[in-house]
């Protein structure tokens, strides 16, 4: 039993979503840190208010607090903001950079010199128009 426990654990599914899982806690710290000391001052320097949470409204002796919910909507958007700045962006560039050294691989369809549609390479009749399509001539 507790070998097959010991094999779970050992999988690379687990091990990876644990490491996941434990990057993302740190990296959630680190965003939350930099919306709420620097973003957040940055809208109170703009604003001249950067805590909506005493903002309220009374009717029919109720008190509905749209002021959390509008620091809820705030924080939410610089949090969306800084990941797509600072980490999917950057990501993107990077990807593309790695990209640019690969050969583009080889296409596997070819167009239907009747009724243009994309067929496969290995065609001999198209599959839209149902014209016989010459064979491209093998390199030797």
């Amino acid at each position: 039993m507790f070998k097959n426990f010991k094999s779970f654990l050992m999988r690379g599914n687990v091990v990876d979503l644990a490491i996941a899982v434990v990057v993302g806690a740190a990296f959630t710290a680190v965003v939350n840190a930099m919306v709420k000391d620097l973003l957040t001052p940055l809208l109170a320097a703009i604003g001249g208010k950067p805590d909506f949470s005493a903002l309220s409204f009374e009717l029919n002796h109720s008190k509905f607090l749209y002021g959390d919910f509008l620091n809820a909507i705030v924080a939410f958007l610089f949090v969306a903001t800084a990941i797509y700045f600072f980490v999917v962006s950057p990501m993107a560039a990077l990807n593309e950079r790695m990209k640019r050294g690969e050969p583009s691989p080889d296409p596997t369809t070819k167009s239907c010199p009747e009724c243009l549609s994309q067929i496969p390479i290995a065609a001999k009749r198209c599959a839209f128009c149902t014209s016989v399509v010459a064979q491209p001539v093998a390199a030797k």
